[in-house]
C-alpha cells in the first residue's frame, strides 16, 4: 500500500482515543458515586493495569512490525488455536460494540433532543451502523480522517468539565468540596471501582489492529498506544474527581446525564443541549473506529484461514468491503435481537458482553510476550516481561471482578468459534498444493 494511504502516528492517535472514548465515560461518574474514594483509588489500579497492557502491545509491535497485529503476536509465539481463539473472541467484540455504540447515541440523541422526530430506536441504531459502514468502506485514510475530526469534538465536553470543575474549585474560595460517599475502602469495593473502569478503558490496543495499514509500525504503534493511553488516563481521572468533589454522591448517584448536570448548575440550562451535540458525537466517533477495526481485523483472520477466505476481498479504495458489510449485517442482527422498551437495557447488556469478550486477547498476547523465541536477545526483555505478568495478573482481577457471569460468556464465545476454526482449517488442509519446480 502507498504511505501516503497509511495510517501516521497522529490517525493511529485519535484511533487509540477515539475508540477508548466512547459513552461509557459520560455514566461511569454515576455508577462510581456510591463508592466514594474507592472510585479515585480503583481508577488508579485501572490505569495502571492498562499502562501494563499498554506496555505490552507496544512492545510486541516494536518487536514483530511486520506481524498482523495481535494475531501474529499469539499465532508465532503459542500457535494457531490460541490466536484464533484470542482474535475469535476480540472479533465478536467489536462487532457487539457496533449496536452497542449505536443504541447508546440514539438513547442520548432521545433524551437530550426529544423534539427530533427520531424513528424506532433500533432502527435509527442500525441506520447509524449502515452510515460508518459505508464510510469505511471508502478506505482507512476516510475512516481514519473521520476518527481525527470526531477525537477532537468529544474532548470539548471532557475539557469543558475538567475546566470548568477546576475554575470554580480555585476562584471561589467559599466553595468547598463536597463529602463523598462513606464507603469504606475495601478489597470488595476497590475491585468493584476497578472493574468499571475496565469497561471505559477498553480500545487502548487499537492501533495494534490495522498494522498493515500503518506507517513505520514498529515507530508508530508504540507511541500512539503509550500517548493514547495516557492521555486517556488523565481525563478520566481529572473528570472523574471533579464530578465526585463538586455534586454530591445522593444526587450524582441518580443522576441521568452527569456532565449535563453539572455544567448547567454551575453555567446555566443554556449549555445542556451543547453539551449533548458533543457527547453524541464522542459515541459517534467511537462507532467509526471500532468499524474501521473490525472491518481490517476480519480480514486478517481471513487472510491467516480462520475465517473464508472471501472476506479478505478489498474494493477499489482499498477497504474490506465484504468484512465490512460482514459487521454491519451481524450488527443489525443484534440491534434488533436487544432492542426493548428500555435502550439503557440494551446498552447494558451488550456492554457485559463486550467486556467479557475483550479480555483474553490482553492475557494471551501477554502470555505470547513471555514465550518469544530468542527473548534473551531482546533489549530490556526482563523488564517488559515483568510487565507482561502484571497485566496477566490485572486480566485475572478483572474477570474475579466481573464475576461467574461475564467469565462464562467468555468461555462460550471461545468454544462457539471452534467450529468455524475446525471447519477453515480443514479445507484450507484439503486444497492441494502447487509442487516447486526445480531448476
Amino acid at each position: 500500500m502507498n504511505d501516503r494511504k497509511k495510517l501516521g502516528f497522529w490517525m493511529c492517535l485519535s484511533l487509540v482515543i477515539g475508540n477508548t472514548i466512547g459513552m461509557a465515560i459520560f455514566m461511569l461518574p454515576v455508577a462510581m458515586a456510591p463508592l466514594g474514594s474507592n472510585a479515585i483509588w480503583g481508577w488508579l489500579i485501572t490505569v495502571a493495569g492498562f499502562l501494563f497492557i499498554a506496555s505490552v502491545f507496544a512492545f510486541m509491535a516494536k518487536q514483530m512490525p511486520k506481524a498482523d497485529g495481535p494475531y501474529g503476536y499469539i499465532r508465532e509465539n503459542m500457535g494457531n488455536l490460541p490466536a484464533f481463539i484470542a482474535m475469535w473472541c476480540y472479533w465478536i467484540a467489536s462487532w457487539v460494540t457496533l449496536p452497542a455504540l449505536a443504541i447508546a447515541v440514539v438513547a442520548y440523541m432521545q433524551s437530550t433532543f426529544p423534539q427530533l422526530p427520531l424513528p424506532n430506536g433500533a432502527i435509527s441504531a442500525i441506520a447509524l451502523i449502515w452510515l460508518f459502514v459505508g464510510i469505511n468502506s471508502r478506505g482507512a485514510i476516510a475512516g481514519g480522517t473521520a476518527q481525527v475530526l470526531t477525537t477532537l469534538l468529544k474532548l470539548v465536553p471532557l475539557f469543558a468539565v475538567i475546566g470548568v470543575g477546576l475554575w470554580e474549585l480555585v476562584t471561589q474560595t467559599e466553595l468547598k468540596a463536597v463529602s463523598l460517599a462513606p464507603s469504606p475502602v475495601n478489597f470488595g469495593n476497590l475491585i468493584a471501582a476497578t472493574t468499571l473502569g475496565v469497561f471505559a478503558m477498553l480500545g487502548i490496543e487499537s492501533a495494534c489492529i490495522p498494522s498493515e495499514n500503518v506507517d513505520r509500525p514498529e515507530r508508530t504503534i508504540p507511541r500512539a498506544t503509550y500517548a493514547g493511553t495516557l492521555i486517556v488516563a488523565v481525563i478520566y481521572l481529572s473528570v472523574t474527581a471533579v464530578m465526585l468533589m463538586l455534586i454530591p454522591y445522593t444526587q450524582l448517584a441518580h443522576s441521568q446525564a452527569p456532565f449535563v448536570d453539572m455544567l448547567k448548575g454551575f453555567l446555566g440550562d443554556g449549555v445542556g443541549q451543547w453539551m449533548g451535540i458533543f457527547v453524541v458525537i464522542s459515541g459517534l466517533g467511537a462507532l467509526n473506529g471500532w468499524t474501521l477495526l473490525v472491518g481490517q481485523m476480519t480480514r486478517t483472520m481471513a487472510l491467516n484461514e480462520t475465517m473464508p477466505r472471501a472476506l479478505s476481498g478489498l474494493n477499489a479504495a482499498g477497504a474490506p468491503i465484504k468484512a465490512l458489510v460482514l459487521s454491519g449485517v451481524l450488527g443489525t442482527i443484534l440491534a434488533i435481537m436487544s432492542h426493548s422498551d428500555s435502550l439503557a437495557d440494551g446498552y447494558i447488556f451488550l456492554s457485559m458482553v463486550v467486556t467479557a469478550a475483550n479480555l483474553p486477547i490482553y492475557i494471551l498476547t501477554a502470555v505470547a510476550l513471555l514465550r518469544m523465541p530468542g527473548r534473551s536477545a531482546v533489549a530490556n526483555y526482563t523488564l517488559y516481561a515483568c510487565l507482561a505478568l502484571l497485566a496477566i495478573v490485572f486480566v485475572l482481577l478483572t474477570f474475579f471482578g466481573i464475576g461467574l457471569s461475564p467469565l462464562l460468556w467468555a468461555l462460550a464465545l471461545s468454544l462457539l468459534g471452534l467450529p468455524m476454526y475446525w471447519y477453515v482449517q480443514g479445507r484450507a488442509r484439503k486444497q492441494p498444493s502447487i509442487p516447486e519446480l526445480t531448476p
